[in-house]
């Protein structure tokens, strides 16, 4: 029963850069998977970036990769999103998701746990 924090969002220019992260509750949080989504006004929620509990593997849907980075500190109960070189289009609400009973969170479908989501907002 994780619940999920995310913070981070915010206003930023074109090409700037934003970091967020994604706070588990609970000390099995590092048996998690975890995926970042996004959904903006009129569009349906969008695949960011996963990763798995088992490996920390890494997965990154089209519009982010190469600019956008999920890493996890299991320290802290954290997982990370470290997005670069933003766009306007990347403007919208993300959101991060968990799963304990999954190696890795493709699609929201597979999602037990949400966080309430961080606004991000780019400006051109």
């Amino acid at each position: 029963q994780v619940q999920l924090a995310e913070s981070g969002g915010g206003l930023v220019q074109a090409g700037g850069s934003l970091r967020l992260s994604c706070a588990g509750s609970g000390p099995t949080f590092s048996n998690h998977a975890v995926g970042w989504f996004r959904q903006a006004p009129g569009k349906e929620r969008e695949f960011v970036a996963a990763i798995s509990w088992r490996s920390s593997s890494t997965y990154y849907g089209g519009s982010g990769k190469g600019r956008f980075t999920i890493s996890r500190d299991n320290a802290k109960n954290t997982v990370s999103l470290q997005m670069n070189g933003l766009k306007p289009e990347d403007t919208a609400v993300y959101y991060c998701a968990a799963d304990p009973l999954v190696n890795v969170i493709l699609t929201q479908k597979r999602a037990s746990y949400w966080g309430k989501g961080t606004l991000v907002t780019v400006s051109s």
